[in-house]
């Protein structure tokens, strides 16, 4: 089932995390973070944007997340996106089920962009984003040092709604957190497979 995350998912979620820190330069994190340091992070980002689990059995399999792409407000409109998976849930279609409802509540709090950043090659990570409607926006070349070489990043974005000449201001997740609306998603989401 996808839910909203609580700062007691940190510990399982920086399960999921620590092995794509230490054996892979998907993220540029080069220290692992521990357990409280992932709980500020569930709290922190909760005031404004959505933090998504996905959980059987009272395990969590794996996260999502977004955060604001830059700090001028000018920028309040579009956000960065993450996703990370358990490295024994993949290719089960999890990954696209729990992607798909956080842009759905990303459209819900008035974001009309959404931004993926991708540790290139990243084959996986690509045909996910474009699966979900991504197109490539650009190419940062020798972006990070990681594992004793220079990765490139490529940054995919996907318009969720036609912004409109004059934007409402953003909804802040905690005003959506208690809805029906958000309930509805995520049970949907849950539920079945849907297309981008």
């Amino acid at each position: 089932m996808i839910r909203i995350a609580t700062p007691h998912d940190a510990a399982a979620c920086h399960a999921i995390y620590a092995p794509i820190v230490e054996d892979s330069a998907i993220t540029f994190e080069t220290g692992l973070p521990g357990d409280d340091a992932m709980r500020e992070r569930i709290v922190a980002r909760m005031q404004s944007y959505p933090w998504l689990v996905w959980e059987e059995n009272g395990t969590v399999l794996a996260y999502a997340y977004c955060g604001r792409f830059r700090e001028r407000a000018a920028y309040d409109w579009i956000a960065e996106t993450s996703i990370y998976v358990h490295g024994n849930a993949r290719r089960r279609g999890i990954a696209r089920r729990l992607y798909a409802t956080l842009l759905d509540v990303m459209n819900m709090q008035r974001i009309n962009q959404a931004v993926g950043v991708i540790t290139l090659p990243g084959e996986t990570s690509v045909a996910l984003h474009e699966s979900m409607g991504f197109t490539p926006a650009g190419i940062w070349r020798d972006a990070g040092y990681k594992l004793d070489r220079w990765w490139d990043v490529g940054v995919w974005q996907k318009t969720l709604h036609t912004p409109p000449a004059v934007p409402a201001p953003l909804i802040r997740f905690p005003e959506l957190a208690g809805s029906p609306e958000l309930a509805d998603l995520l049970a949907i989401g849950s539920a079945a497979t849907r297309a981008p």
